[in-house]
């Protein structure tokens, strides 16, 4: 796979300034533990046992899930030093913590109950979306969540001054769209002055049987 220019970003140093600006500290743990209770309630009735994040970055989301589920945690991630920061943290084990991106996720079919993206999708070209979607649902074997950016029409946005770096729309559409076999379970929204994270619209997606 040729790397794009976004992941040329993602696994230099302009990937490791992200890690600087966004810790895994308390009030942010805090903040996607009660994000992560909602999308966990949601599927309440039959809870992932497994759990694969793509684009883990430090793990904060990680965290919130080890607190929370007892499920097998995985994690995706191509920026040498978050895959570092993670590993030391003792989240989950070190081969569990998988050097590769969303375009290409190095894992079997259906390798984890729940796959999902945080601030992940909105950082992926619209050329190269529908890829890294294909391998999200690939390697989900029961849901699909995604957390990210949301416009009412694909839009592109500068980014720390920068253009091609981040992409909004309607991230849930695009999901059902181009997934049939999906289905809508719930939905929310992360506004910044009540939970202290950025402002993004959840999804979960259920695979039919």
């Amino acid at each position: 796979m040729t790397e794009s220019k976004q992941l040329g970003k993602w696994r230099g140093e302009f990937g490791d300034e992200y890690i600087k600006r966004n810790r895994a500290d308390s009030t942010r743990v805090h903040s996607s533990t009660t994000m992560w209770q909602k999308i966990l309630h949601a599927a309440n009735g039959d809870p992932p046992k497994s759990i694969l994040e793509v684009g883990s970055n430090i793990g904060a989301n990680l965290v919130a899930l080890r607190d929370l589920t007892d499920a097998e945690l995985w994690a995706v991630e191509p920026n040498a030093k978050a895959r570092e920061e993670l590993a030391k943290s003792n989240v989950l084990p070190k081969d569990h913590i998988l050097d590769g991106v969303a375009q290409r996720i190095p894992l079997r079919d259906g390798a984890a109950d729940l796959a999902f993206t945080s601030g992940v999708l909105i950082h992926i070209a619209p050329a190269d979306l529908l890829t890294a979607c294909r391998e999200i649902h690939r390697c989900a074997r029961k849901y699909v969540a995604c957390i990210e950016y949301f416009s009412d029409q694909p839009e592109e946005k500068r980014y720390r001054g920068q253009t091609e770096l981040l992409f909004k729309r309607d991230f849930g559409a695009f999901w059902l769209d181009n997934f049939p076999d999906l289905v809508a379970v719930d939905y929310g929204f992360n506004w910044r002055p009540m939970t202290g994270l950025d402002n993004s619209t959840w999804w979960l997606f259920a695979k039919r049987s």
